[in-house]
């Protein structure tokens, strides 16, 4: 196991160093970037957040999910956001992306409201990072100050999702890959994966998880049994039923808590990329955060704001050079 672990270090290092480049320098944020020009921003987010929240607690975990399919693509600068037209490919409809990203058009009441307040001021990209905070804190999560000062890009990349967002199948050495690729390390992904713990997945992604090896994994208590009976109901093995939901933490689906650790510890995790985080053999370093993280819910609760700054401060350079802020998130200014 020793030998393992230092392989993955070496591995991770390796990773670091030759990405490191794609982001060298501190971004361009700030934590009063609108103190003068829209002093009141936050605030704005605040209040539709809380609306949308009130109204549906789910709606928190599609806003969080949305932030993170923007940062992973391109960085954090609203890509994701943007509808096809004639001229450019969105992200939306990317099979990742489809049928799984939910909560635009609260980002559109969000972007409606800013622009009533400070017209061509507060980026869609800050907007949809200052609410995936706000979505964290009113579900019962940690606060953290948000940086600002992102611009939104003119491009989208509909092959990038495939090649950045990790897969619900993938491998432990796959997903630490790909937070590596943003200079995230293997604590900020297991961090960052306690998000889960609010949230639905779709069958077509936790199929191969339940048909597969989660009885090898879960403890088969009474509790997991009835679990996996209810899952395996509605999302039949021979197919059909793919958009058929179930909650990743099914103990506590609506509230930010470390629930989501102790249903990996019992080998129960909805999604292969989730159980792998403490079941894979090569997650030697993963599987002590799971144990920590679940153990002591103030070390996630300290961890987590720190792994989303890090997360929101991938910038995407080339909106500091030709970016703009967009006045409806879902297309480019004319």
């Amino acid at each position: 196991m020793q030998i393992i672990s230092t392989i993955l270090i070496i591995l991770s290092c390796f990773i670091i160093c030759c990405l490191k480049f794609l982001h060298a320098t501190d971004p361009p944020l700030t934590l009063d970037y609108y103190r003068s020009s829209c002093p009141n921003a936050e605030a704005i987010v605040r209040k539709e957040m809380e609306c949308a929240v009130l109204s549906d607690l789910r709606n928190a975990a599609f806003i969080l999910r949305l932030h993170f399919h923007d940062c992973f693509v391109q960085g954090c600068d609203g890509s994701v956001l943007l509808d096809d037209t004639y001229t450019l490919q969105g992200e939306k409809k990317a099979p990742t992306n489809l049928n799984a990203l939910k909560g635009f058009e609260i980002i559109d009441r969000i972007k409606n409201k800013l622009e009533s307040e400070c017209p061509n001021t507060v980026s869609c990209a800050d907007a949809l990072t200052i609410a995936a905070r706000d979505a964290t804190v009113l579900v019962g999560g940690p606060y953290w100050d948000v940086p600002v000062g992102r611009k939104d890009s003119k491009a989208a990349s509909f092959s990038l999702v495939e090649s950045n967002i990790p897969g619900a199948n993938d491998g432990l050495l796959s997903i630490i890959a790909k937070f590596m690729y943003q200079s995230l390390s293997v604590t900020d992904m297991v961090a960052l994966s306690g998000a889960h713990t609010i949230g639905m997945a779709r069958c077509t992604n936790y199929r191969a998880r339940i048909y597969g090896d989660y009885q090898i994994t879960s403890t088969m208590n009474n509790i997991a049994e009835s679990n996996l009976k209810t899952l395996k109901s509605t999302c039949p093995a021979a197919g059909g039923g793919d958009d058929n939901e179930a909650a990743m933490d099914y103990v506590t689906p609506n509230l930010f808590d470390n629930a989501y650790y102790h249903i990996l510890l019992r080998g129960e995790g909805l999604l292969n990329s989730d159980q792998e985080l403490y079941s894979s053999f090569l997650g030697v370093q993963t599987s002590k955060l799971v144990k920590k993280y679940a153990e002591d819910p103030m070390a996630f609760f300290q961890q987590f704001p720190e792994s989303m700054v890090k997360l929101g401060n991938i910038t995407n350079p080339e909106t500091y050079v030709d970016g703009e802020v967009r006045k409806n998130c879902r297309f480019v200014n004319t």
